[in-house]
């Protein structure tokens, strides 16, 4: 800790902290204009202030260092002999505050070069194309990677520091991750239209799709979450797989019902691949979240890519 010397012979005083007794840069920048120019007017309309806002801050400075920096007469500005010492130090203070900027630079270069996104998989494979051709328009430098996976792995990726944002569609928000719903969606039950339940006339209840083998996505995606809360855990796996596609093609094939996101059946409830079989009194809703880890909101790329989900 740095100490001034009492020359009357008591005790050294203790400084306080550097940045109460070191001019801000945009002071020490004046003093380098004046020094440059000759004139306090000249270095204010340089710098894009006011006169009397420049003289101000030499004041300032001159209080604040014990010193007087600047000579003023009709004839224009003159640095002192300590204004000229202190303007040798400002301009190395100056010069290295540039090096810090233009590192910091190219740190916000490099991570907006390059955006790693997590997501499960209905979210991938309907939402998140469009998504990123939009991204793509904003950022065509930007290189994006796509790690799919179901809910509980997008959380692990997240806070392993393997992805800069994810995106869930389970019912709660995986522990050490802060949260923004970005869109609604709801799970149906299809069936191919040779299955008996594609002529039924009364909505399923939850004891008999509870009783019933279904094709399902594996423990602990957001599809089976929402599945196994609305049916208290009582969901039977005909077939369990890993992908929406997976399950989508299993059921058209006549494997059996399955349980999907609606925005992952739109085509095949058109052309009748698939029919949807009312249910009745079963919550089938659920949010789709973006998540990121507690405390570190998305930056860069990652939050323009959040805005996109917005629009």
């Amino acid at each position: 800790m740095s100490t001034r010397d009492d020359h009357a012979g008591h005790r050294p005083v203790t400084a306080g902290p550097l940045a109460h007794r070191v001019p801000d840069l945009g002071a020490l920048e004046l003093l380098l204009a004046v020094a440059r120019v000759g004139s306090l007017g000249g270095a204010a309309r340089e710098l894009g202030i006011t006169q009397p806002a420049a003289s101000s801050r030499v004041r300032s400075m001159e209080r604040q260092l014990g010193v007087a920096l600047v000579d003023r007469s009709p004839r224009g500005s003159r640095l002192t002999d300590a204004g000229a010492l202190v303007t040798d130090w400002a301009r190395r203070i100056v010069e290295a505050a540039e090096v810090f900027d233009a590192g910091a630079q190219a740190l916000r270069d490099r991570r907006d070069s390059r955006l790693r996104v997590a997501a499960s998989m209905t979210i991938a494979e309907y939402l998140l194309p469009g998504w990123l051709l939009a991204l793509r328009a904003q950022r065509p430098d930007t290189a994006v990677s796509l790690l799919a996976g179901n809910s509980a792995t997008v959380a692990e990726r997240l806070l392993a520091d393997e992805a800069d944002v994810g995106f869930v569609e389970g019912l709660t928000v995986p522990t050490g991750l802060d949260s923004a719903v970005i869109a609604h969606d709801r799970l149906i039950v299809v069936t191919a239209p040779s299955h008996a339940w594609a002529r039924r006339r009364r909505p399923l209840a939850a004891e008999e799709l509870a009783t019933t083998p279904l094709i399902l996505r594996e423990e602990g995606s957001g599809t089976r979450q929402v599945l196994d809360t609305a049916l208290g855990g009582l969901a039977r796996p005909l077939i369990e797989l890993s992908s929406t596609t997976a399950v989508k093609a299993a059921a058209v094939s006549g494997a059996g019902p399955a349980v999907l996101s609606e925005l992952a059946v739109g085509e095949e409830l058109a052309m009748r691949r698939l029919i949807r079989v009312p249910v009745d009194g079963i919550a089938l809703a659920r949010e789709l979240r973006a998540v990121w880890p507690t405390g570190h909101r998305p930056t860069g790329p990652a939050r323009d890519l959040l805005t996109l989900t917005r629009g």
